[in-house]
């Protein structure tokens, strides 16, 4: 069922639940502590991903607090920040609008583990650390609820030489499909959540975006060859949905981007535009050279520490924001289409016009994807 679903509308549904569950508990409360995060949503596998959230979160901390100036691999060093982590894992405390984001994320990827399977895997068990190893993807499944089982039975077919994410995701695949009866049923988990918020299985599977383009129009404009080319473009309804989305309002008049563009707000102070960055040829230099060679995907180029660094700089903090916009340009066909997408939707979006840096290294990542 992987990328069968209709992600604005789990989305949007995620949200509204998030923010009814928050007035339930904020209208007498003013935070919420680790306790009560435990037994918060009725549905446990919620819980379990907001615990998941909080250690992403201890993760990307870490990340920043690195420095030169520090042996932050010595084993004292490691063994304090372990105590200090276990310390800050009883004090808990979060307001509403620290929560509500953390919680809204948690619905979504609980809904995935049943419709994307795959997709949870390489978010919760191999996303969170740089080296692949048994000892840690046993202790993810700590926070799986939802078929657990199956993830369990599927670590133990793995050996302990097996640390390539594309190849771990690619047997679990085939393991999905042995064991496919094994999955619990969309209905399952729709009923318990309909009984917070209404929901129906079809309100989920049935792609409402993109049925506009899926209709048998095309076959009536088969003497125009633009038709098919962009259906060529869908790699699944989820992908159709967050071009959908993506394109609501193109930069066609210059009026309503003028002041939001990267490219003429890098003209104004007479510097190189996005594009002509974007366009520039591979850097010289012998030690950069492995940066030239091609990547196949995103998501897997990024390390850890420049996921948080993207996350953190160029979408505000925002986890699912920052997953969707790579995942949209994964599935994009051309460079341009990527390019335009960086300097024009999600520049103006999140006003990227000072952070100049991250917004290279992005494009750079692009240019060796579409290499």
């Amino acid at each position: 069922m992987d990328d069968k679903y209709n992600q604005l509308h789990l989305e949007r549904y995620s949200k509204e639940l998030a923010n009814v569950l928050c007035d339930r508990h904020f209208a007498s409360h003013d935070t919420i502590n680790g306790p009560q995060l435990l037994h918060f949503a009725p549905v446990k596998q919620v819980n379990l991903f907001v615990i998941k959230e909080l250690l992403l979160k201890w993760h990307q901390e870490m990340a920043n607090l690195r420095s030169p100036y520090f042996d932050f691999e010595s084993e004292d060093v490691k063994e304090a920040l372990l105590n200090f982590m276990n310390v800050l894992s009883r004090k808990i405390k979060m307001k509403r609008h620290a929560f509500e984001p953390l919680l809204q994320k948690a619905i979504y990827d609980t809904f995935l583990v049943v419709l994307a399977p795959a997709a949870t895997l390489e978010e919760k068990f191999l996303r969170i650390q740089e080296e692949i190893t048994l000892p840690k993807l046993h202790e993810n499944l700590k926070y799986i609820d939802i078929d657990k089982p199956l993830f369990a039975g599927f670590i133990e077919t793995l050996s302990s030489s097996s640390r390539d994410r594309d190849y771990i995701v690619s047997r679990f695949k085939l393991y999905l499909n042995a064991h496919r009866g094994e999955l619990t049923k969309l209905e399952t988990i729709v009923s318990q959540f309909n009984s917070l918020l209404p929901l129906s299985a079809d309100d989920i599977v049935a792609p409402a975006a993109p049925a506009p383009v899926a209709t048998p129009a095309p076959e009536a404009a088969k003497p125009t060859p633009a038709a098919p080319e962009e259906e060529k473009d869908v790699v699944a309804p989820i992908h159709m949905a967050q071009r959908e989305a993506t394109i609501v309002t193109p930069p066609a008049a210059p009026k309503a981007t003028e002041h939001h563009n990267l490219n003429e707000k890098f003209k104004a102070a007479e510097r190189p535009t996005l594009n002509e960055n974007f366009k520039k040829a591979a850097p010289a230099s012998l030690a950069d050279a492995h940066t030239n060679q091609k990547i196949d995907s995103l998501k897997n180029a990024i390390s850890i520490n420049q996921r948080f660094s993207f996350i953190n700089e160029l979408f505000d903090g925002d986890n699912l924001t920052y997953y969707q916009a790579i995942q949209s340009l994964d599935a994009m066909a051309d460079p341009e289409q990527a390019r335009q997408f960086v300097t024009q939707n999600l520049a103006a979006k999140y006003d990227w016009s000072k952070k100049q840096e991250h917004v290279h290294k992005l494009l750079r990542l692009i240019e060796r994807k579409f290499a």
